[in-house]
């Protein structure tokens, strides 16, 4: 197995890795960069790696620094599953069409300003829209069932402390 760490290093936000293993190419999280303007700068970057060789993503949970890029994903051509649990998926629904609305708002800003440097303006990351869409690539799964990718992967999300758990009991 190996695993690429593409986010979250030296920083705590843009969380995205790379693993490869077992015939398969995933993601786990595919987060924004938040904070500093040269943070941020990374979120227009390309993606190191190829689209279209991704089997799956696995995310851990809705933050946007976790999820925030999955749009973007979704824009450049990825069609695969985006696999977390109900909660989570239930979160980004609200949060990521949110944050493409945020997207969009600054980017408006920004081009004001280019616009009267003379410059040309700047498309958005992602729009409100382009993020409702990718949701439709959003698989719901339940905290603590297997679940089995192939032969050789098998998947369970767990309780970590970071995000609140909603129970039916």
């Amino acid at each position: 197995m190996k695993v690429t760490f593409l986010g979250a290093t030296k920083t705590v936000t843009g969380s995205n890795f790379l693993v490869e293993g077992a015939g398969k190419k995933f993601l786990v999280d595919c987060g924004m960069y938040q904070g500093s303007a040269s943070d941020e700068f990374e979120n227009e970057a390309p993606f190191l790696f190829n689209v279209n060789e991704i089997d799956f993503v696995l995310l851990t949970h809705a933050h946007i620094d976790h999820s925030g890029r999955i749009p973007k994903l979704y824009n450049e051509g990825y069609r695969n599953q985006v696999i977390a649990t109900k909660a989570t998926c239930d979160l980004c629904a609200i949060m990521l069409p949110d944050s493409g609305h945020i997207q969009e708002m600054e980017v408006e800003w920004k081009n004001k300003k280019r616009e009267r440097k003379g410059e040309k303006p700047l498309p958005p990351l992602y729009t409100a829209e382009d993020a409702a869409k990718s949701l439709e690539i959003f698989r719901p799964v339940q905290y603590n069932e297997i679940v089995e990718i192939s032969d050789n992967i098998q998947v369970r999300f767990n309780d970590a402390g970071h995000m609140l758990r909603v129970c039916n009991n």
